[in-house]
């Protein structure tokens, strides 16, 4: 049984991503800080191990690969999921703290998950694996206000060439998935922002969430010997090229 551990995995693109796998057959180590979701996916599904935990808290995480890869056998795949999208405004609108907040989030909770996975594969027999990150379409053309999170995904691209570098002599592949306006909790709160500012604004298209999981599969399944370094899926008519 493929194993693959997902983290953010209690809600959006986590969790459909997580049911795709189950669903698939996949063993899935689910991390996440809220237990009872965690808990009531491992209820639903055998194949579940919950493993609830902090992507920042760096030794609650080390607890949790340790637990994953004890029960698992190995790690095969880690879907580097958990992010946030934080303030929002122009930058001498954001308040550090806030700025803070994401950068610990979605720029250090990713190393710190990629970290450990990157650990097991290299040291595991066989050795090697996959680790896909989520970046964003953000982490090349930003939405308008978004210095914060932009700031982060642009940084995850360097992340993901710099595994993709140095992971080649462990066999160990490293892909991107830029995911666009799927209907998630993350885009519910950046619309709702929106009609607040404006209640007569036009929403962006979105697609079913659904569509980034299997995605996200897709990558998962290609042979040691092939890797997608970057995909981009998104909903089709949302203003992404020539977005500015």
């Amino acid at each position: 049984m493929k194993t693959i551990v997902i983290t953010g995995a209690s809600s959006g693109i986590g969790r459909a991503t997580a049911e795709v796998f189950l669903d698939a057959g996949w063993q899935v180590g689910l991390i996440a800080r809220r237990a009872d979701r965690l808990e009531e996916m491992a209820g639903q599904y055998p194949n579940a191990i919950p493993l609830p935990a902090d992507v920042t808290d760096a030794a609650a995480m080390e607890g949790a690969f340790d637990s994953f890869v004890a029960q698992a056998g190995r790690l095969d795949v880690l879907f580097n999921n958990a992010g946030m999208f934080g303030p929002a405004g122009p930058i001498d609108d954001i308040p550090l703290d806030g700025f803070e907040q994401v950068m610990n989030v979605n720029i250090r909770g990713m190393f710190i998950a990629a970290r450990l996975a990157f650990g097991h594969m290299r040291k595991q027999s066989p050795q090697g694996g996959r680790i896909i990150n989520n970046g964003s379409l953000s982490a090349h053309n930003p939405r308008p206000g978004s210095v914060c999170y932009t700031l982060s995904k642009h940084a995850i691209t360097g992340l993901t060439r710099s595994l993709s570098l140095d992971g080649r002599a462990f066999d160990i592949a490293c892909g991107q998935i830029d995911i666009g306006n799927a209907r998630s909790e993350l885009v519910e709160e950046l619309n709702a922002r929106a009609l607040q500012a404006d209640p007569n604004v036009t929403l962006m298209p979105m697609m079913e969430v659904g569509e980034a999981a299997r995605s996200v599969l897709h990558m998962a399944e290609m042979p040691p010997e092939a890797n997608v370094q970057f995909m981009t899926v998104m909903a089709t008519k949302m203003p992404y090229i020539g977005r500015g």
